[in-house]
């Protein structure tokens, strides 16, 4: 296929966190509102006057510093993180707000106060304590964590616009931009897509990590591109694999997979477009505060939900995009010592084999992409098998 006109300038902005565009921003008087998880609704962070910044440490190889106060037995995400963050990687935003999404996730972002890394006037540091269920019960405390932790803090230390209408205006430009990628992600739907599952992951995380009004022209353009790209004269893959799981923030992974002969046409881990591009929807009566706060609490996949419903609906999601994006099966990941997503892995696997019939490969993952032999010999042993059992006519 012909190359994507801005896909070399996409992977240039993945290669800080601090790229051009995020310095373009803070240049022109924008806040940098920095955030690591789902559990932080992004239009809360692009209310007016700022941009909201989905963390990631490119090429952290090593955790030395930050392994001195969070050992080597916890999430190699967060101790990049942490890493990042002291090496002075951090220092456009004026605030960061976390999640105790897991209590290595907490650890490090309560290293963001107590250590300071973060080089930028009155930067500050806010934690919620996410809930474990769906319930209404749960909605509610969801609603009181972000009001208290969130929105009053941007109000308190930035004196960011938190009315009604600029809530309602951050809800229409999350949907614009969530609509131009959703599109864009759509074309995997097809036999033989005018885009590889390398490009989307690209493209879906230049949109997280970027502020949206500087990189949606790009994105726009990229869109209507893709509508007369003509692709490969044969489907160049041996087989179809959904991703799920945990932490991903490295394209180098799905080319990874992608060179051992599986397109990635389904993305549901985080950093994925599932379920972070899907639209929110105002309901008659509700405010658009609470409009966040349903949707952000009711899409959560995260395994940190205990709750049977929930478990459930993310069986139920996985089963939902491979169908939809004809998968052949799922690989599902964890990252290294993330009890969380290792726990859901083991039962996820089961159901999808054992109960919904989906071939599913589980592996877990470092940080950075280091040692990729045995991850290799995985996939092409999984690809492998997927590519006889349709030859056997899905036997």
């Amino acid at each position: 296929m012909k190359d994507l006109k801005h896909l070399i300038y996409f992977e240039d902005l993945l290669q800080e966190a601090q790229n051009e565009l995020v310095n373009q921003a803070v240049s022109e008087g924008k806040y940098a509102l920095g955030y690591n998880c789902y559990y932080i609704p992004e239009p809360l962070l692009n209310l007016p006057g700022c941009f909201s910044s989905r963390l990631r440490a490119p090429r952290c190889t090593s955790t030395d510093v930050a392994n001195y106060y969070m050992t080597t037995r916890n999430c190699p995400y967060a101790r990049s993180i942490l890493e990042r963050a002291i090496e002075g990687g951090y220092n456009y935003l004026s605030a960061l707000f976390g999640a105790e999404s897991c209590a290595t996730m907490e650890r490090a972002e309560e290293h963001f106060a107590l250590l300071k890394p973060v080089k930028h006037e009155g930067f500050f540091t806010t934690i919620i304590d996410p809930p474990m269920k769906g319930d209404a019960n749960n909605l509610e405390y969801y609603k009181a964590q972000l009001k208290m932790k969130v929105v009053d803090e941007l109000a308190k230390h930035l004196g960011v616009d938190v009315s009604e209408e600029a809530m309602r205006k951050a809800i229409e430009d999350h949907n614009v931009i969530s609509r131009v990628i959703t599109e864009i992600g759509d074309f995997r739907k097809l036999p033989n897509p005018p885009i590889t599952g390398y490009e989307f992951h690209v493209i879906q995380l230049v949109s997280e990590v970027c502020p949206h009004e500087l990189i949606l022209p790009y994105l726009e353009e990229t869109l209507e591109e893709l509508k007369t790209r003509e692709p490969e004269p044969k489907f160049p893959f041996r087989a179809r694999v959904a991703l799920v799981g945990s932490e991903v923030d490295d394209p180098e992974f799905t080319k990874l997979i992608e060179s051992c002969g599986a397109m990635v046409v389904a993305d549901r881990y985080c950093f994925g477009s599932f379920p972070s591009r899907e639209q929110i929807e105002i309901f008659p009566g509700e405010s658009a505060f609470d409009a966040i706060c349903r949707h952000y609490l009711h899409t959560n996949q995260c395994a940190r939900f205990m709750d049977g419903m929930k478990i459930d609906q993310r069986h139920r999601e996985v089963k939902r995009l491979v169908d939809e994006f004809s998968a052949d099966g799922v690989i599902y990941e964890n990252m290294k010592f993330c009890e969380f997503w290792s726990y859901e892995k083991v039962l996820a696997s089961h159901i999808f084999v054992n109960e919904l019939g989906i071939p599913c490969c589980t592996i877990e993952k470092e940080y950075a992409l280091g040692a990729v032999g045995q991850l290799r010999t995985r996939f092409q042993a999984f690809i492998e098998s997927l590519e006889i059992k349709n030859i056997q006519g899905g036997k």
